[in-house]
């Protein structure tokens, strides 16, 4: 009998497997630590600059637009995917509600492949995450593409620690750019947001699979992220196992994570 978690995130026999490897190939050659961390100094202050302003519901309705082209398991619009995580962390955790709002939310970042809200790249937005500025992890997905990456050749960036120091502590580690970071700039930038410590950990570091899947990146870990890992991986059986093709109806379950916006997120953000 298959696992359950053989069902899903294999990229070897899945029907958008040309379609996943493409996309992870250029990902993985093409963000360097130059690149993240010019793609962060841009957003941070696009951000604080507050020249686009929408609400977290406003920023939902765009992913009805968004197929993510690194998932090897389905086709769904984006809204879809943000309605199963729901609702399978309403399941797994009934009394914490913020833990639902983070599954509604997850990647919500994505919206910066629309061309309403960025149009960045798929690349750059979606996939697997991982640390820049250090030794690249031969677990990471196709990870062959790193040979083709200019950091792979650089000493100061090749070594296991890289620029960082033994146990840092991934707060101060640059990750590769994508949704879950510019997601997470949004929110830590957003003076009325109230959800817990645990929240922006799961949003920040639910993409990055060599971490929380795979245990690589330990010797970077502080004793927070000792607690934090806890939570991201109690997070991924949500957000993995409830694929499916199973499709919700959001008309339905929009009041409801509504709600749990108007208690930890209100108002207007910049984005």
């Amino acid at each position: 009998m298959q696992e359950e978690s053989d069902k899903f995130r294999n990229y070897i026999n899945s029907d958008y497997q040309e379609r996943v490897e493409r996309l992870y190939l250029q990902k993985n050659a093409k963000q360097t630590y130059d690149y993240a961390l010019s793609r962060k100094e841009k957003y941070t202050k696009q951000i604080q600059s507050g020249t686009t302003k929408r609400t977290i519901m406003e920023a939902v309705d765009y992913l009805n637009n968004i197929v993510d082209e690194s998932d090897p398991d389905n086709n769904q619009p984006q809204i879809q995917h943000a309605m199963q995580t729901a609702e399978a962390c309403r399941e797994a955790r009934p009394n914490d509600d913020w833990f639902h709002l983070v599954g509604f939310i997850h990647d919500l970042g994505k919206v910066i492949a629309d061309s309403s809200m960025g149009g960045l790249e798929q690349w750059e937005v979606v996939g697997d995450t991982f640390p820049v500025g250090c030794a690249f992890s031969e677990k990471h997905v196709f990870s062959k593409g790193f040979a083709a990456n200019p950091d792979s050749s650089n000493p100061k960036y090749s070594s296991p620690h890289g620029i960082y120091s033994p146990g840092c502590g991934l707060k101060n580690i640059i990750m590769a750019w994508g949704h879950d970071e510019y997601l997470h700039l949004v929110l830590r930038n957003y003076k009325d947001c109230s959800l817990p410590e645990e929240a922006y950990n799961i949003i920040r570091f639910h993409s990055f699979y060599p971490w929380h899947n795979k245990g690589e990146y330990k010797h970077l870990m502080d004793e927070a992220d000792e607690k934090a890992l806890v939570f991201v991986n109690l997070f991924q059986k949500c957000d993995l196992y409830s694929k499916s093709e199973v499709r919700y109806d959001y008309t339905k379950l929009k009041p409801y994570y509504e709600s749990l916006v108007q208690k930890y997120i209100p108002g207007i953000l910049s984005w």
